[in-house]
């Protein structure tokens, strides 16, 4: 399996990947944080071709990503949240700027993105089938319904599988970087797989056919990340 390290607290920095080429400067400089760090991607940027394609993959990791990080540590410098974990940023989002709101929100939904993506396919287990057919029935439902929240998004935004604090699975989506950890969002929860629609995530390939793109989803998604999530969540 690809290594997937990815740190949005507390941690070092391991040594950049080759494939990082163009980021080969952002290990050296994330090291200076004592906190958050920019992370790495975890498999080359054609290795989930053709349901992405390379390169949408590098502009969007190199580009918007590496932007939300970059604007997110200049927000948060010379304050407390330089060593705070984003989850406590987000649960307390309404209480912060408008800047670290869109760029901590872009750096932590797209940390989640990455790593909820694999170009080895890697099916669900039993056990969280399960969990999933105990809150919407089946898994055709849950699919549905998380696919027609990507495609209904009116512009840009999320959709995503979150956990609420009983434990229950559910679906929602929410505008531009919001996500549903924040504390001005309808649907609290936490999230255990997201899903990019924002234009930039799939319109050098797909164009204006967003539905295609969520429909081929379903392909790359590492359901043993998002089990791991769900498990660290209910215990």
């Amino acid at each position: 399996m690809h290594r997937r390290n990815f740190i949005l607290t507390v941690g070092t920095v391991a040594a950049a990947a080759p494939l990082m080429g163009a980021l080969s400067s952002c290990a050296a400089e994330t090291k200076a944080f004592a906190g958050h760090v920019f992370p790495e991607l975890g498999y080359s940027f054609d290795a989930l071709e053709p349901y992405i394609d390379a390169m949408t993959m590098e502009i969007h990791y190199t580009k918007h990503h590496k932007a939300y990080y970059d604007n997110f540590m200049k927000a948060a410098d010379g304050t407390d949240m330089l060593k705070t974990p984003m989850e406590q940023i987000m649960a307390t989002i309404s209480s912060q700027s408008e800047g670290v709101r869109n760029n901590g929100g872009g750096f932590y939904n797209h940390s989640i993105f990455w790593e909820s993506l694999t170009p080895e396919k890697v099916d669900m287990s039993g056990e969280f089938k399960s969990a999933i057919e105990k809150d919407f029935g089946s898994f055709q439902e849950f699919s549905t319904q998380f696919a027609n929240a990507a495609k209904t998004r009116f512009g840009s935004g999320w959709a995503w599988l979150s956990v609420n604090t009983d434990g229950k699975l559910f679906v929602s989506s929410t505008p531009n970087q919001d996500n549903p950890l924040m504390d001005i969002v309808e649907q609290k929860g936490t999230p255990i797989l997201g899903l990019d629609v924002w234009e930039h995530a799939y319109y050098l390939h797909y164009q204006n056919r967003r539905a295609e793109y969520v429909d081929n989803f379903w392909n790359i998604v590492n359901w043993a990340k998002v089990e791991e999530r769900y498990k660290s969540i209910i215990g």
